[in-house]
């Protein structure tokens, strides 16, 4: 597996993803409707809820390129609230199932597509039930663009139960952040409400990308989803404090560190080898 297929390469966590892959020895060809800002590998200008464009796209084009050996399908709306409720939808879940199909028309048997955190029910409106919060949570989407991604897991489910060679892993990434993010953390401990919504959760887009590594490489058949998260919170508050503040009622079904992520990352840790190096606390990694 050398020939990787990156939708979504110019995006925040698509940029670090073809960095990290491409420090790996990986070709990449880069398929987005934006030109990325950097010119780091092949580019491909696509509109990937367009069926035969997506197919195209995976298959190769003229002479670029003639086939992939992996996708990693980070193309989506990354948020609810920048487009209306249908718009956000649509595009996420047609882009989606065509990239699945195609890669099943093409035999392209392994596959890492961007899910989200949100799946778990976020925002937090409604408390969570336990924390820590772990995949054996039923998903419970809030919002048009939560609800495109838990219908993509289960159209992930489907399209393994059909071709059980298939490979398709996703990735539930919390909140992606780069260095430049950091120098706003100390001041969301003067207003837990503020972060409350993903349980004070984050990522640092080159972790991300090294759990997007981790598993493509992954010795793992069928449809499989992790949360993917930093080690530690957003806050220097402790998690003790901050759940008898905001979330009362809701049990620690674990002991948890003082500032220890809320969303777990044990089962990333455990199958994927996923280990987080970079965080806000310190500049360097760990």
């Amino acid at each position: 597996m050398k020939r990787v297929l990156v939708t979504g390469g110019s995006g925040k966590t698509g940029r670090a993803c073809v960095r990290d892959l491409l420090e790996h020895g990986y070709e990449i060809i880069n398929v987005d409707a934006m030109p990325p800002s950097e010119a780091l590998c092949s580019f491909v200008e696509a509109d990937l809820s367009d069926f035969g464009q997506a197919l195209e796209a995976l298959s190769g084009v003229d002479s670029r390129y003639n086939k992939v050996e992996a996708v990693v399908h980070l193309a989506a709306i990354p948020a609810p609230g920048r487009h209306t409720n249908a718009v956000t939808f649509r595009n996420n879940i047609l882009s989606t199932y065509n990239i699945f199909e195609a890669a099943r028309k093409l035999r392209i048997q392994n596959l890492v597509w961007a899910s989200s955190e949100t799946v778990l029910g976020i925002p937090f409106d409604e408390p969570p039930p336990y924390a820590p919060l772990d995949e054996e949570y039923p998903g419970r989407p809030e919002t048009a663009y939560s609800l495109s991604k838990s219908l993509g897991e289960e159209m992930a489910r489907q399209f393994c139960r059909w071709d059980p060679d298939l490979k398709i892993i996703g990735l539930r990434f919390s909140n992606v952040m780069e260095p430049p993010d950091y120098a706003r953390f100390p001041s969301f401990d003067t207003d837990p409400q503020s972060r409350k919504w993903n349980l004070w959760g984050y990522i640092d887009a080159r972790d991300a990308a090294q759990a997007v590594r981790k598993a493509l490489e992954a010795p793992l058949k069928g449809a499989e989803v992790f949360i993917i998260a930093n080690v530690d919170t957003v806050m220097t508050r402790t998690n003790a404090e901050l759940m008898a503040e905001i979330y009362p009622g809701v049990p620690f079904v674990r002991e948890v560190g003082p500032n220890e992520t809320l969303l777990s990352i044990g089962k990333a840790q455990q199958l994927l080898g996923f280990e987080p190096r970079y965080g806000w606390r310190a500049a360097s990694p760990r």
